[in-house]
């Protein structure tokens, strides 16, 4: 259970990086573009080093919320800034309750509501609404959010009949580039530069071949409400490597945000890590 749990939390860091990264490197580039050559690179090397055959069904569907969710946080991330798309992004957190309740029937325990609520508290201080006001690029980033919650839920419903979690990720890939490829058109020229690339790089191979295998792997083992709350370390991490690479600052409220963020986050798991 410990690994498991430190695997995802691992997950949370690299996802935090990939939001400084990626606000460099989308100056000028089309994030649909980009988003469907990181997934089309994800696919072919998944689909080249593991050779097993695809479980198309699952992983389509997962695909499905895979695309809309990085088409919308990857096109929001062009208008807001890296600290507050990292922040929305996270409200799937609180969302992976209800919609782990419709699909599994899973009712969070006391531990756990306690951990959403301050999680929630948390994530709206780190925000810090007064500094910077809601534009359209948080509004697609709260489709990402509602997109990721679907995911995570899915993840672990599909998971759980499903033990082989590597059939699960070429589909995925597959479907999202689709997707991405499709909206293309509506992000301007298909152009790359050398600081995209190297996003693309890293972000294929470690945010989503790697991040995708862990959920898979490990999701399973620790249910969706407890990874909810362990990925509450996304934002915090984001916010750190923002401050740190972009320079972004930080108000007050926002540290109070973080450190509530990752309050909720040892209250949620600390069971889990001692059972």
């Amino acid at each position: 259970m410990k690994k498991a749990i430190f695997s995802l939390l691992i997950v949370t860091l690299i996802w935090g990086l990939t939001f400084p990264i990626q606000k460099i490197a989308l100056e000028g580039v089309n994030p649909f573009f980009y988003n469907c050559l990181r997934f089309l690179t994800a696919f072919l090397l998944t689909f080249l080093v593991f050779r097993k055959k695809p479980s198309w069904k699952k992983g389509l569907i997962l695909g499905l919320f895979l695309g809309v969710a990085y088409a919308a946080q990857t096109s929001g991330l062009k208008i807001t800034t890296s600290t507050k798309s990292g922040f929305i992004t996270s409200l799937y957190i609180p969302l992976v309750p209800f919609f782990s309740y419709f699909v599994e029937k899973n009712k969070p325990n006391l531990s756990q509501i306690i951990s959403f609520f301050i999680s929630v508290v948390g994530l709206y201080m780190l925000n810090d609404p007064s500094k910077d006001p809601f534009n359209v690029g948080d509004f697609l980033t709260i489709i990402c959010a509602i997109s990721f919650a679907i995911h995570v839920v899915l993840i672990t419903h599909f998971t759980k009949s499903d033990n082989d979690e590597v059939t699960l990720l070429a589909p995925q890939f597959l479907l999202t580039s689709g997707v991405n490829l499709a909206l293309a058109p509506l992000g301007g020229d298909a152009k790359m530069n050398f600081a995209a690339i190297l996003a693309l790089v890293f972000t294929a191979l470690f945010a989503t071949i790697f991040a995708v295998w862990v959920q898979l792997k490990f999701q399973k083992l620790v249910g969706s409400n407890i990874s909810a709350i362990i990925y509450v370390g996304e934002p915090v991490f984001a916010a750190l490597f923002s401050f740190i690479i972009l320079c972004e600052r930080m108000s007050l409220i926002q540290f109070i945000g973080m450190f509530l963020l990752i309050s909720a986050m040892i209250v949620g798991t600390i069971k889990k890590v001692y059972s």
